[in-house]
């Protein structure tokens, strides 16, 4: 295959088995290079490299074309260079000359004199960015944790022409209803996307609505939906919107001890099954065995905890689980808790977090259901104000507790992971001003879009 310039169209063969080329006919070479430009119908003439890019010249190998309007056999009419962007090629920024075909129509009656051909293979009308550069982008954005001014870089091109020819694409799949079926848990879960005056740029939270069914169509959990704001009414809004269909799928919902969400549920999904975050649930015990330990820290030494006080020192021991404290780290816990008389209360406080951390690792469901109604019973009683107030907390999330065990152990767990994505993607890109352009990136990069077939290019 000849490199450099394209030779006349006059010095081209048609005896070969690609009619245009322009190679000897005794190699071979022209069906593995056709392969590496990978457009079927295409044939590439030569290739070039110059300072900013490689050029590929293509041109189609159709040569009976019949007229759009009328269908008679059209006839040559010249030739028109369309330049397009190419994904990278080994590293280097790459572009498609497309040679493309004009033709006349010699029917009289048709209104159609002269048309160009056309191909979405290679790229849309009036396209900067080829059909397989925008499929490479979408790619990297979803799987590679890449940005638009990277991808800018490698393609030789600005941020606006990349992000212009991608979000028509992730609009589209965002708009297609499809992504929403098959959805038989759901969870629910807020985050902060930005930091700066509500009145430039709405509200700061958004509500995170995450798909965690879990089979052969939803290997993971993927995001459904942002949406503004972080109340029961926003989320209540969401479900209405989704329609009755969508509604009557949901199983199992699980969310955090909010009340407001859990207020859109029984709203909204009354066939469902609330489930309460078991993390949430050992934080919850974990944050009252907290505050008792600086409780009785100030009353014991009139002062917040310091270094070599024994409460202080075991801060961190209070909060992990004592099957995997070492030896050493029991007897610290024990000497700390013998220190000082009104320490007991702390001891009492961490065996009440203990057993609120042991319902969840049972060898049978059951057993941590009886061990957590045993809980939600007692705790109310202690009397230590904080473990009380714990207890009142679980009693009126009884319901929503007891599920867990119902439900296989469903957990707002992949919802939470989901926001870490998030949180990445937005520390990737260096932060976000336009609210749309935030929500199509984030339910790209969680799956929300891998469902939709404008994604599948």
């Amino acid at each position: 295959m000849m490199s450099g310039l394209l030779p006349p169209l006059s010095s081209r063969t048609s005896t070969m088995s690609h009619p245009t080329c322009c190679c000897s006919a005794s190699l071979d070479r022209c069906d593995r290079c056709d392969l590496l430009v990978d457009l079927e119908g295409f044939h590439l003439m030569s290739v070039a490299r110059t300072p900013d890019a490689l050029v590929l010249d293509v041109e189609s190998c159709n040569q009976l074309v019949g007229c759009p309007g009328c269908g008679v056999i059209a006839q040559g009419h010249g030739r028109m260079v369309v330049e397009v962007i190419d994904a990278p090629w080994a590293g280097v920024p790459a572009r498609i000359r497309w040679f493309k075909r004009r033709w006349i129509c010699r029917e009289h009656t048709c209104q159609t004199v002269t048309f160009l051909e056309h191909d979405e293979r290679v790229c849309a009308p009036r396209a900067r960015l080829g059909a397989r550069a925008i499929r490479w982008a979408i790619r990297q954005l979803r799987f590679a944790g890449a940005t638009i001014s990277g991808l800018a870089r490698q393609l030789g091109t600005t941020w606006n022409t990349v992000w212009s020819h991608i979000k028509p694409c992730l609009q589209a799949a965002s708009d297609d209803p499809a992504r929403f079926t098959g959805v038989q848990v759901l969870g629910v879960d807020e985050h902060v996307w930005h930091h700066q005056d509500r009145r430039r740029r709405g509200p700061r939270e958004l509500t995170g609505i995450v798909d965690l069914t879990r089979g052969e169509d939803h290997p993971t959990a993927r995001l459904l939906d942002l949406v503004p704001g972080r109340s029961g009414t926003v989320y209540k809004n969401w479900l209405a919107e989704r329609g009755e269909d969508f509604r009557s799928g949901i199983q199992i919902a699980t969310l955090d001890p909010f009340q407001g969400y859990k207020n859109a549920i029984d709203d909204q999904l009354q066939d469902a099954t609330s489930v309460l975050d078991a993390f949430h649930i050992v934080k919850l015990a974990g944050d009252a065995l907290d505050e008792v330990r600086r409780r009785v820290q100030q009353d014991t030494t009139g002062h917040r905890g310091r270094k070599g006080d024994p409460l202080y020192q075991i801060r961190n021991l209070l909060r992990a689980s004592r099957h995997r404290l070492t030896p050493r780290q029991k007897e610290r816990l024990r000497e700390a808790f013998t220190a000082d008389e009104a320490h007991i209360s702390v001891e009492v406080a961490y065996r009440c977090a203990q057993q609120v951390r042991d319902v969840f690792h049972q060898d049978r469901p059951a057993q941590g259901r009886r061990l957590a109604a045993h809980l939600i019973e007692r705790l109310p009683t202690c009397p230590i104000p904080e473990i009380a107030r714990l207890g009142r907390t679980l009693r009126r999330w009884k319901d929503a507790f007891l599920a867990y065990f119902d439900t296989g152990g469903a957990s707002n767990g992949p919802t939470e992971a989901i926001n870490g994505i998030i949180e990445l993607g937005r520390r990737t890109a260096r932060g976000y001003r336009n609210p749309t352009n935030y929500q199509l990136r984030m339910l790209l990069i969680a799956g929300g879009l891998d469902a939709s077939t404008h994604t599948q290019l």
